[in-house]
């Protein structure tokens, strides 16, 4: 029915695609296709996904960098209430944008999906009161292959728009989310050169 806006290289980084769905609306509200996979592998995203995931969180809750080590996701992410800072790091060796991140803010009202490919991490910032954030998958979650790098991580450099009237130090983070390593740190467990 409705076919998509698809926008390639955000931020020169390949992979990264921007999603816009053709949107219905009347009087009465408004309706879209979230997604088709007809359109979606014609605009070059030709997936399999194989679980949805829902999360809701309140405002200044930061999740992220993370990513499946062995089991590496393509992830297509949306905002269905409220809104949010999402962001993708490009961890794949031999891309010229190694390290490199891109961000966006995706909103019920922006209506905006954002495909991260696989061996990117992940992470996003609650800039509204309350968000609830949808996500597809193309490999089911391991539990034992959690992986992540460390929000704030100065080489990385990722630049959160801090919510209203929030610093650095309200943010909310699970406790793992605190701890984790550097991009430093993540190349040397993989033996990664630079």
């Amino acid at each position: 029915m409705g076919k998509i806006k698809v926008t390639d290289c955000c931020g020169g980084i390949e992979g990264l695609k921007v999603v816009e769905p053709a949107v219905f609306g009347d009087e009465r509200g408004y309706f879209m296709e979230t997604y088709n996979y007809r359109d979606f592998a014609e605009a070059g995203i030709d997936c399999q996904f194989v679980q949805d995931n829902q999360s809701a969180s309140k405002k200044g809750v930061l999740r992220g960098l993370h990513f499946q080590i062995n089991h590496p996701q393509d992830k297509l992410v949306r905002v269905v209430s409220g809104e949010v800072f999402d962001v993708a790091v490009d961890l794949r060796e031999g891309s010229k944008t190694f390290g490199k991140w891109f961000g966006i803010v995706l909103s019920a009202e922006n209506k905006k999906q954002f495909f991260v490919p696989k061996n990117f991490a992940h992470g996003f910032l609650v800039l509204s009161d309350y968000a609830e954030f949808c996500y597809k998958v193309t490999d089911f979650y391991h539990p034992n292959d959690e992986g992540g790098i460390l929000w704030s991580d100065e080489e990385i450099g990722v630049e959160w728009p801090l919510p209203e009237g929030m610093t650095e130090r309200d943010l909310i983070l699970s406790e793992k989310d605190r701890v984790h390593g550097g991009f430093a740190e993540y190349c040397k467990s993989r033996g990664i050169e630079r």
